[in-house]
C-alpha cells in the first residue's frame, strides 16, 4: 500500500489535470470533460515532448481565454518539465521519503519557474473572475485546486520552502472540500485532500506541532486512505497507470 501511496504522490495533480471525468454539471466543462486537443497536449507531456504539449495548451488556451483550465495546463507543462530535468519523476526521489520532504539537490531553472508561476496567476485571475459570478463554479473551484497542489509541489521539491509549500497545501486542500460539496463524484480532488493529510503527517511530531498553530493540521493514516479513494475509483486509476509506466521510463532516463 506505500509503495501505492508515493505512486499516487509522484503523479498527485498532473494526472487530476490530465484525467478530466465526465460531469452532467456542464457538459462544456474542459475541466470534467474530455478535450481532444488538450488530451492530445498531455499525451504529448507524458511523452517528454514538453514544448510541443505547452504548443497545444497555448493554441487551446487563446481560443478560450475565458477558461482558466487553459492556463493550469500550461503551467502544469512548465512544472512537469522541471520536475523530469532535475529528477523528481523518478522511482529512486518518490520512494525515499527523506529526499521527498527535503526537496531536490541545487536550484531549479528561473527562467522556467517564472513561466510556471505566470500561468498560475493568470489560472488564479481567472478562475476567480468565474467565483464572482458563481461562487459555485466547480471548474473555478477545480481549476484553483490545481493551482495550489502545484504551486505546493514546486515549493516543497524545488524551492524547498516548506512553509510555505504547506501553506498551499493547506489552501488546496480548503479549495478541494468546497469542489467535493458542489461535485461529490469529483474523486480527483481526494489527492488534494490525501497529499495535504499525507505530507504533513510525515512531518516529525515537533514540527507538527509548530504547524498546528499556524492552523496546518495532518493526519498520515487519513491521507493514506484518501489517496486510495483516487486511485481505486476508476477515474484516474488507469491514467495513474500509465502515468507509473512514464515514470518507469524517465527513471531510466535519469
Amino acid at each position: 500500500m506505500r509503495s501505492r501511496i508515493h505512486s499516487a504522490l509522484c503523479v498527485l495533480f498532473f494526472a487530476a489535470v490530465a484525467c478530466p471525468a465526465s460531469s452532467n454539471q456542464d457538459g462544456s466543462s474542459p475541466a470534467f470533460n474530455t478535450v481532444p486537443e488538450l488530451a492530445s497536449g498531455f499525451h504529448l507531456l507524458y511523452a517528454q515532448e514538453f514544448s510541443s504539449a505547452r504548443q497545444k495548451f497555448d493554441n487551446w488556451e487563446s481560443q478560450h481565454p475565458e477558461e482558466p483550465f487553459g492556463e493550469v495546463a500550461v503551467a502544469a507543462s512548465y512544472l512537469f518539465e522541471e520536475l523530469f530535468r532535475q529528477g523528481v519523476l523518478s522511482s529512486d526521489f518518490f520512494l525515499n521519503e527523506k529526499r521527498f520532504l527535503n526537496g531536490i539537490d541545487g536550484k531549479p531553472d528561473p527562467a522556467r519557474m517564472k513561466s510556471f508561476q505566470d500561468a498560475l496567476d493568470q489560472a488564479r485571475k481567472l478562475a476567480k473572475n468565474r467565483l464572482a459570478k458563481n461562487n459555485r463554479d466547480a471548474e473555478a473551484l477545480f481549476a484553483l485546486t490545481l493551482a495550489s497542489g502545484m504551486e505546493s509541489n514546486a515549493l516543497m521539491m524545488l524551492k524547498k520552502q516548506r512553509f510555505d509549500s504547506l501553506k498551499r497545501l493547506k489552501e488546496a486542500n480548503e479549495y478541494a472540500k468546497s469542489l467535493l460539496k458542489e461535485q461529490p463524484d469529483a474523486n480527483d480532488a481526494y489527492v488534494a485532500l490525501g497529499s495535504a493529510n499525507y505530507i504533513i503527517g510525515s512531518l516529525s511530531g515537533g514540527k507538527r506541532f509548530m504547524l498546528w498553530f499556524g492552523g496546518i493540521h495532518g493526519d498520515k493514516q487519513l491521507g493514506m486512505a484518501q489517496l486510495g479513494k483516487t486511485i481505486d475509483g476508476g477515474r484516474y486509476s488507469q491514467r495513474a497507470e500509465r502515468n507509473r509506466m512514464w515514470w518507469r521510463k524517465s527513471s531510466c532516463a535519469n
